[in-house]
């Protein structure tokens, strides 16, 4: 892929450890797994925090291509285009109980 290929990918808080405080960075891949691919080998370490050992999209990891989940989709699989917006995004632990009236 080339430079003008390149999609952005944003960083949540917690993996910026691996960018080195960058909560926007570029990558490329023809796929989320291959960008995840591309991300380990610009930023050693977060890919084992978003991926399974297998390459599947952890449970707890939201990925959005250009704010569609890509659960929605093919997972890892799905493709992307130049230009799209990647999004990682940690689910949030636990649910507020409704209040009781």
């Amino acid at each position: 892929m080339s430079d003008q290929q390149r999609v952005k990918v944003i960083i949540p808080t917690p993996l910026r450890r691996f960018t080195g405080g960058e909560g926007r960075v570029t990558a490329s891949g023809e796929t989320v797994g291959e960008l995840l691919d591309a991300l380990e080998d610009q930023f050693s370490g977060i890919s084992e925090r978003v991926r399974e050992d297998h390459g599947e999209i952890r449970r707890f990891i939201n990925v959005f291509v250009n704010g569609v989940n890509v659960r929605d989709q093919n997972g890892a699989a799905t493709a992307l285009n130049a230009g799209d917006e990647v999004s990682i995004i940690p689910a949030m632990a636990g649910e507020s109980a409704p209040c009781a009236g």
